[in-house]
């Protein structure tokens, strides 16, 4: 399967004891499966799991938002440009910069009673869509047609539904 390559930075906070690039990858693969236009490896993304202290600044920085957050998203190119990026394999494009924070992550998946990889692959395909193109925050249709997305591609991974509703 063909997926968006991964270049990949981990805080040691994150530990050691899990495959974090072989984990990135298969979400990777995951969200290429129901998201086509992710199923290129001419696309490029840079994925940081970082401590909650490097997102918080990031966050205020970029958002104007004094906290840390579960993941940030910097896409780099547009929707129209992701696709065209797709289409055209000899294009290289570099989908963007995706940054998950360690102690957010570690707290939600202890609040929703599942392992921290399993969130982490959640929050990694999450992000990738936001690079695609796809916005939740743009109203209850776009947010609807992500988590669906959102769904099947952590089925695929054999991860249950974070929404609790049925696919």
């Amino acid at each position: 399967m063909s997926a968006p390559i991964l270049e990949i930075d981990v805080d040691p906070v994150w530990g050691q004891a899990t495959d974090w690039e072989a984990l990135a990858a298969r979400a990777a693969e995951a969200a290429a499966q129901v998201a086509p236009e992710l199923a290129h490896e001419n696309m490029l993304v840079s994925l940081v799991l970082a401590d909650d202290d490097e997102v918080q600044l990031l966050n205020r920085q970029w958002r104007a938002k004094d906290k840390p957050t579960n993941v940030l998203s910097f896409p780099m190119l547009s929707r129209e440009e992701v696709l065209h990026a797709a289409a055209d394999e000899s294009a290289p494009g570099m989908l963007g910069d995706l940054i998950l924070a360690h102690g957010i992550c570690v707290a939600e998946a202890a609040d929703k009673g599942i392992a921290v990889e399993a969130h982490a692959s959640h929050l990694i395909v999450h992000g990738l869509l936001h690079l695609a193109g796809y916005d939740h925050e743009l109203g209850e249709e776009e947010a609807s047609a992500m988590e669906d997305l959102e769904r099947k591609a952590l089925a695929l991974l054999g991860l249950a539904d974070p929404y609790g509703s049925a696919a």
